[in-house]
């Protein structure tokens, strides 16, 4: 088989990640498939949720922090009445209850969720406890505790009562909010145990579910003869994720120096661009790097690729 070449065009996927894998997985094929020597996500989905999974290949792995930090909308299903150690349903049950929330109970709660709210992410999780990951711990039956955290909600509503077990929801909230801790927390204020049903990633930061790919076709793909620039199609640019970053053209003779690791004399206005801002450097229509403004200097922060 010819070698594929789409590793030219270093970029954004953004992949609709089916319930059943890991978004390591989902990377893999990704990779695999645009045969390129690093890519990475921006915002791990657990095997049981689906949704928007944002994968950087190449050199747009350097902008993965602008996008991780970005605010995100989920859809969910809360199940009523079980505790379970996972805070969803691929964990083992804990304790149960009889009371199922009514419609109008729910959606009262809902207001109390609102803004900057104090949330304990759950036990098995990604977050580190003393360089040590929590679900790691939780799996060896090691006990320790979950530090808080404050998140924010910036909207939060009831989309429909499915039956009295069961109500689906939808969330629009910024970084490190944990949609099952959401879930079980909501679940406690109204009285009773409950845990994430599903769960369905809609936006991540100006990425949105419809107009993302199915894992189906670089699965499909992936073993298929290389044909021109079909992956050129997937990709979405380098800077996707750079929009709320100023933009700055430069010169042949400054994007050399820039791409060499110097810095760039610039005279800008502090109201235009203020001290310390982050600048993405631009040469012709193509984003080399992003610069931090000081003292009337453009100093190098990440390069993205030379123009030499």
């Amino acid at each position: 088989m010819a070698k594929r070449t789409y590793s030219q065009h270093p970029g954004w996927i953004i992949l609709d990640k089916p319930v059943g894998i890991s978004s390591a997985k989902a990377v893999h094929v990704v990779k695999k498939f645009f045969n390129v020597k690093k890519a990475g996500h921006a915002g791990t989905l657990d095997p049981l949720a689906s949704g928007v999974l944002p994968i950087a290949l190449d050199d747009a792995t350097k902008t993965i922090p602008y996008l991780v930090d970005t605010k995100k909308k989920y859809k969910f299903t809360i199940a009523w009445g079980e505790k379970t150690e996972t805070d969803d349903s691929e964990g083992k049950v804990l304790e149960t209850s009889d009371v199922r929330p009514n419609y109008d109970d729910i959606e009262n709660t809902l207001k109390s969720f609102l803004g900057n709210i104090i949330q304990t992410p759950p036990r098995y999780s990604a977050i580190k406890i003393n360089g040590k990951r929590a679900y790691s711990l939780a799996r060896e039956n090691i006990e320790f505790e979950v530090p808080e955290r404050s998140v924010e909600v910036f909207s939060l509503r009831l989309l429909k009562k499915l039956n009295k077990n069961f109500a689906d929801l939808e969330v629009f909230c910024g970084k490190g909010t944990y949609v099952r801790s959401l879930a079980r927390d909501i679940a406690e204020k109204l009285g009773t145990f409950g845990h994430i049903k599903a769960l369905e990633r809609l936006e991540v930061g100006p990425f949105e579910l419809k107009n993302a790919f199915p894992l189906e076709t670089f699965s499909n793909l992936v073993h298929s003869p290389p044909a021109g620039s079909v992956g050129k199609q997937f990709l979405l640019p380098l800077d996707s994720v750079l929009d709320d970053i100023p933009a700055l053209a430069v010169s042949e003779k400054e994007a050399k120096m820039f791409c060499h690791g110097q810095a760039v004399f610039k005279e800008i206005s502090s109201d235009l661009i203020p001290q310390g801002s982050n600048v993405l450097i631009k040469y012709g229509i193509k984003s080399i790097g992003i610069a931090v403004f000081l003292e009337s200097k453009l100093k190098p922060k990440k390069v993205f690729s030379s123009i030499i």
